[in-house]
């Protein structure tokens, strides 16, 4: 179904006004944020050998048949390991702090790959060299062409790791929430509100990554990522069944005002985060800068 665009330059856009220092920021833009999805056609198109595999095998009896099901089954097991390995690397690059995926995907979806291609080859050409070497082949060639998953940890010098994992369920909860309130307002069939939504998205995403950085923040920002996306969700539910009725305006105006107020709370709540943690640095150089002085290092 066809959307109205809606972005910066949209027709029903409002006009920037000038601010001043003491006013909040410009809301951010629709797309703020947004990334392509890494798993594109480039993956995606390693779905289609399997299907003609299929059909070829069909007709090259029990043995043959079960063979090409074999490898068919391999290749696209391979392909949507290689898709959800690329997400999640695409993932670790975004955090300034990650661990490396628990399950090598891509590596493994490179293994497949060449196994598939193996056991298809050895359906019409019985033997051990040639499918060997079509394996080996292919399995280079699919890593070369996507790489490996990343083998080490990012960022995680000094970081308490039981810390990190308690945020990491919370952060998995709180992208539950999200999940929902973007399956929720699709029923509103209102592209600003749905806008509106991945706005404020991102802003709570700005929350989340801020206190993956930083564990210790989780205490206090903890309800943000709890308790009020909760709040937001069944909001959200309750506005979509209500506008998909009857469209009432009223009723929309009221979520886009409880939007207004989220973000802001976020938004503070995350820079507030911030400027702690640029507290404690200039606590951090004040400390060494007098265990120097009284080293005897002079500091000009």
């Amino acid at each position: 179904m066809a959307q109205r665009f809606g972005g910066k330059y949209s027709p029903t856009s409002r006009p920037p006004t000038p601010q001043n220092d003491d006013e909040p920021p410009a809301p951010r833009g629709a797309y703020d944020g947004a990334r392509v999805d890494p798993a594109g056609a480039r993956a995606n198109v390693l779905f289609v050998p399997a299907i003609p595999l299929v059909f070829i095998s069909l007709n090259d009896g029990a043995i043959g048949m079960t063979l090409g099901l074999v490898a068919a089954g391999m290749l696209t097991l391979a392909a949507w390991l290689l898709r959800e390995g690329l997400r999640a690397e695409s993932a670790y690059h975004a955090r300034k702090v990650a661990r490396r995926p628990a399950f090598p995907r891509k590596m493994a979806a490179s293994l497949l790959t060449g196994l598939g291609v193996a056991v298809a080859a050895y359906k019409t050409d019985p033997g051990i060299l040639a499918p060997a070497l079509y394996c080996v082949a292919a399995t280079v060639l699919h890593g070369v062409a996507f790489g490996i998953d990343p083998l080490k940890d990012k960022g995680m010098e000094g970081i308490d790791t039981f810390q990190q994992d308690r945020v990491a369920r919370v952060v998995e909860e709180a992208e539950k929430y999200l999940g929902a309130m973007t399956d929720a307002v699709k029923r509103a069939g209102d592209r600003q509100v749905e806008a509106r939504v991945e706005r404020f998205q991102s802003t709570a995403r700005d929350l989340f990554r801020t206190v993956e950085e930083d564990p210790r923040d989780l205490t206090g920002a903890r309800k943000y990522m709890t308790v009020y996306l909760m709040g937001a969700r069944d909001a959200t539910i309750k506005f979509a069944d209500i506008y998909a009725r009857n469209h009432d305006a009223q009723a929309r105006a009221d979520y886009l005002a409880l939007l207004d107020d989220l973000e802001k709370n976020f938004a503070a709540r995350t820079t507030k985060m911030l400027q702690d943690d640029r507290s404690d640095l200039t606590v951090e150089i004040e400390v060494l800068r007098d265990r120097l002085q009284r080293e005897g290092v002079r500091l000009d």
